[in-house]
C-alpha cells in the first residue's frame, strides 16, 4: 500500500485490519500494521515493543494455542484511537511453553478489550486487558474459582501473611 493510502486510511480500517491479521495467525502481517518502535501493553502479562518482541510473543502464543479462534466482537473508534472488544478460545495443547507455563491440553476462553493509538495509518501504542487470572485459571495454572483447592491456595497465603506480620510486629517491638 503507498505511503499516502495508508496515512489516510480511517482508524476504524487500519484497527479492522490489524485485528483481521490476528484472526489469520498472522504475526507478519501484524507487524505491517506498526510503526516500528510502537508500544503494547498486555496487562498482566508482557510488555512488548514492534516488531521484534511483538512478532516473537505472537509466535510463540500461536504456537501454545494452535487451534486459537479469534474474534472482534465491535470495534468504536473517535479520532486516532480505537477500542476492539474480542473473544478468543482455544485449547493450550501446542508444543512450546506459554510465558513459562507447559501446555496442559486445556481449553480456554478469553474476553478482553484492546484500546489502539494509531497516527498516520499505523499502531503506534496499544493497551490491551484481559483477565490474567481467569486465564491462569483455565490454563490449569490456578485451581477453579471457589474449589477447596482455591480455598486450601488462600488459606496458605493467608497463615505466610499472619507469619511475617508477627515477625514485623515482634522485631518493631523489640528494644534497639
Amino acid at each position: 500500500m503507498s505511503p499516502e493510502t495508508e496515512a489516510t486510511r480511517s482508524t476504524e480500517e487500519v484497527a479492522r485490519s490489524y485485528f483481521d491479521r490476528v484472526t489469520a495467525r498472522d504475526p507478519d502481517g501484524m507487524m505491517e500494521h506498526w510503526e516500528p518502535g510502537g508500544k503494547g501493553t498486555i496487562y498482566g502479562l508482557t510488555e512488548l515493543t514492534a516488531p521484534d518482541s511483538y512478532r516473537a510473543w505472537f509466535t510463540s502464543m500461536f504456537a501454545a494455542f494452535p487451534d486459537l479462534d479469534f474474534e472482534v466482537i465491535d470495534v468504536v473508534t473517535e479520532g486516532d484511537t480505537a477500542s476492539v472488544r474480542w473473544r478468543a478460545s482455544g485449547t493450550f495443547s501446542g508444543d512450546v511453553p506459554f510465558e513459562g507455563v507447559m501446555p496442559t491440553g486445556s481449553q480456554v476462553e478469553m474476553h478482553g478489550c484492546d484500546v489502539l493509538t494509531i497516527r498516520n495509518g499505523k499502531l503506534v501504542r496499544l493497551h490491551a486487558y484481559t483477565s490474567g487470572t481467569e486465564m491462569a485459571r483455565q490454563m490449569g495454572l490456578l485451581p477453579p474459582q471457589g474449589s477447596p483447592a482455591e480455598r486450601a491456595m488462600y488459606g496458605l497465603f493467608n497463615l505466610k501473611t499472619r507469619a511475617v506480620q508477627a515477625i514485623r510486629d515482634r522485631r518493631s517491638s523489640q528494644p534497639g
